[in-house]
């Protein structure tokens, strides 16, 4: 069966509404005229004031201090740039700062554009401070009066577009108790267009640390300025004798968070940027450094950076990551050209300063006062608080070293610093032939700083380090190997070393010596002076010198040295508080001589100019060769010191030996007591 066909439906008809007569139309437009006739006398004569206490509330609630309005409030909202001045704002310290005000404005205008507010952007037409008076405060804790952000990490500062930025007799009052610096000064700022200045200047002056500060930046017009191109601005900075230039752009006007820029720094020393920068760098001589600086929200950094410091040049990256406890520094440094006494400022020292060399006044004026007292070490207090302030990874190579004490080929160092504990490992100098290398570590956590070293001297050639000639050929040739282990405590190196406790040996396991010195030792006149235009040579057996340190008192009960015709024996001190030595030698002929004298040899005086000499009245006759050897066994513990494999050393191995046999006098040797003292 066929199935009837499906009926559609009819859409329902829509319902009409009467069309509003003329009367109901004209009733409506009345309403609602009055009605912005109304809201249009509320607004003329609204008491603005009104919002004055909902707007302290506000704000103190977002700033987390008291803010109080005593001025008239006034806006003016007729307008497609509406504007509004408030006077008499106050701000209050937190309660850490102390009772005083943070900051009081005499008067703050603004004024805004409608249009950019209905798709979310802000762009103001004016922003005015007039007599604005700031007093900003950083406690030793790091705590700031100025951040509102009550202990939680927040994003850099971004503004919204500012066309007409004006600071009229502003005051500015900074102090930071961990920079230790102060800086007072007026700031203005305004937009002018002329020949001298095309846009907008912020010109800043006063002092830092007592020392004349001068900041001037100078902008685009920033009646022009636009959200999708940068903003080009200009700086220069001058506190004391630290210049700083710089070229560069906000990418995005007006992200603070976000900014790049060309800069020249030079100054008499780089420690001195820190109060500029938070940044704690070491001593310097002299710097003029360029870079191409990046800010990247709370990372900073400097690519190609590039320039000199003193009469050594300086490149490599660096970067800084704020917005932590601390800053974390991370740079990769490199020279071609390490002038070494630059490195004495490293240590509160002082550069070279002979002709030619790079040295501020103060360097120079430290430099002399050290040679006047004849002393190498300074006594310049290291400021802790500097090295608790940052974390740091830091590389360093120097690829040629030039106007070192001893000729060194090239050096690194890998420097860590952590909470205010900074290791320096591997530290590397190496020579033409043999290296120095260990770690010094430097302990700023405590209230008296330590600093405790271990470093090896290995594979070094005695002849270079010690470039005496005579005759065209070095008196003494052959390996030489150390060792130095000291800690101490002081706020300065003359202070750490003045307390240091440790050893110090050194070692030379064999080589030769002229024979002419060798008798001279011995002290056998005659031969000796005979020998000296001679260029006969006996071998070096062993040497060896160490030094038990003890308050900075570095003493040598045990001086060999061991040669085929004489064994050498002796002690002495070297005191690091004075800086003084006191070393007495002796030599011991191996074989009966028919004349001969036994003068003990002394060196004395300060370590920058000691003084050779033989103690008078004190000759013995030949023997005690069985006690000087008797005297040996303490380096069967000296030599694993520095290198195990010494004492099974060929050379050395042979004195030890000599000293079992507890003093059997060498073959040939007549065995004679030791004469009587005078």
């Amino acid at each position: 069966m066929s199935q009837p066909p499906v009926q559609t439906p009819e859409p329902p008809t829509p319902p009409r509404f009467p069309r509003p007569s003329r009367k109901a139309l004209t009733w409506t437009g009345g309403v609602l005229a009055i009605l912005a006739l109304a809201i249009a006398i509320l607004f003329a004569v609204w008491d603005w004031n009104w919002f004055r206490g909902p707007l302290e509330r506000i704000a103190s609630a977002r700033t987390h201090r008291e803010v109080t309005i005593a001025g008239p409030l006034n806006v003016n909202p007729w307008s497609w740039q509406p504007s509004a001045t408030v006077d008499g704002v106050h701000m209050a310290n937190p309660a850490w700062a102390g009772g005083k005000e943070m900051a009081n404005v005499q008067r703050i205008a603004v004024r805004i554009r409608l249009v950019p507010l209905l798709w979310g952007q802000v762009d103001l037409r004016l922003l005015s401070f007039e007599r604005p008076n700031l007093a900003l405060f950083a406690d030793a804790r790091g705590r700031r009066n100025w951040d509102f952000s009550d202990g939680r990490v927040t994003a850099p500062l971004k503004l919204p577009l500012i066309h007409d930025f004006v600071i009229r007799d502003g005051h500015l009052l900074y102090v930071d108790a961990h920079r230790r610096l102060r800086l007072e000064g007026v700031i203005n700022a305004s937009e002018t267009v002329g020949a001298a200045n095309r846009g907008f200047a912020l010109v800043g002056t006063g002092t830092v640390n007592r020392a004349p500060f001068r900041m001037n930046v100078t902008g685009g017009p920033l009646i022009n300025v636009r959200r999708d191109r940068p903003y080009p601005f200009d700086a220069d900075i001058r506190a004391g004798d630290t210049y700083i230039s710089a070229h560069g752009a906000v990418p995005k006007p007006f992200d603070l968070g976000q900014y790049y820029l060309t800069a020249t720094v030079r100054g008499p020393d780089m420690a001195r940027l820190f109060p500029l920068t938070g940044i704690a760098l070491p001593n310097t001589p002299p710097y003029n450094l360029h870079g191409r600086l990046t800010r990247d929200g709370h990372t900073y950094r400097i690519d190609d950076l590039g320039g000199r410091v003193g009469d050594s040049d300086l490149s490599g990256d660096l970067s800084v990551q704020a917005g932590g406890k601390r800053p974390f520094l991370k740079a990769d440094l490199r020279s071609n050209s390490l002038d070494f006494d630059d490195l004495g400022a490293l240590f509160g020292g002082a550069p070279g300063v002979g002709p030619g060399e790079t040295a501020s006044p103060e360097q120079r004026a430290a430099h002399a006062a050290l040679s006047a007292q004849q002393r190498m070490m300074p006594d310049t207090t290291l400021d802790v608080s500097r090295i608790r302030a940052i974390d740091a990874d830091v590389t360093y190579r120097a690829l040629s070293i030039r106007d070192a004490p001893i000729k060194l080929a090239s050096a690194s160092a890998h420097v860590k610093l952590d909470d205010g504990l900074m290791n320096i490992e591997p530290l590397t100098l190496d020579l033409s032939r043999g290296r120095v290398a260990g770690r010094i570590g430097l302990d700023a956590r405590k209230a008296v700083p330590v600093t405790d070293l271990d470093l090896r001297l290995t594979g070094a050639r005695i002849e270079q380090l010690l470039p005496l000639r005579f005759d065209g050929a070095p008196p003494l040739t052959g390996a030489l190997v150390g060792r130095a282990k000291l800690s101490g405590a002081g706020d300065s190196l003359h202070k750490a070393l003045a307390h240091a406790d440790g050893r110090v040996v050194v070692v030379q396991p064999g080589g030769e010596i002229r024979q002419a010195f060798a008798e001279l030792l011995g002290t056998n006149v005659v031969k000796g002076l005979g020998l000296l235009n001679k260029k006969d040579t006996t071998p070096i057996n062993c040497a060896v010198a160490s030094f038990e340190t003890r308050g900075g008192v570095m003493r040598a009960d045990n001086i060999v040295f061991d040669t085929g015709p004489v064994l050498v024996t002796g002690s002495g001190t070297v005191n690091l508080d004075t800086e003084r030595m006191d070393f007495h030698l002796r030599g011991h002929n191996k074989t009966f001589r028919l004349l001969r004298v036994l003068l003990p040899i002394t060196a004395s005086g300060p370590l920058t100019a000691p003084k050779l000499g033989v103690e008078p009245g004190a000759a013995m006759a030949q023997g005690g060769l069985g006690l000087a050897l008797g005297a040996l066994n303490p380096l069967a513990a000296i030599l694993p010191f520095v290198d195990p494999g010494l004492a099974k050393d060929a050379n050395c191995a042979a004195l030890l030996a000599g000293a079992g046999r507890q003093g059997a006098p060498a073959s040939g040797t007549v065995p004679l007591k030791a004469a009587p003292k005078r």
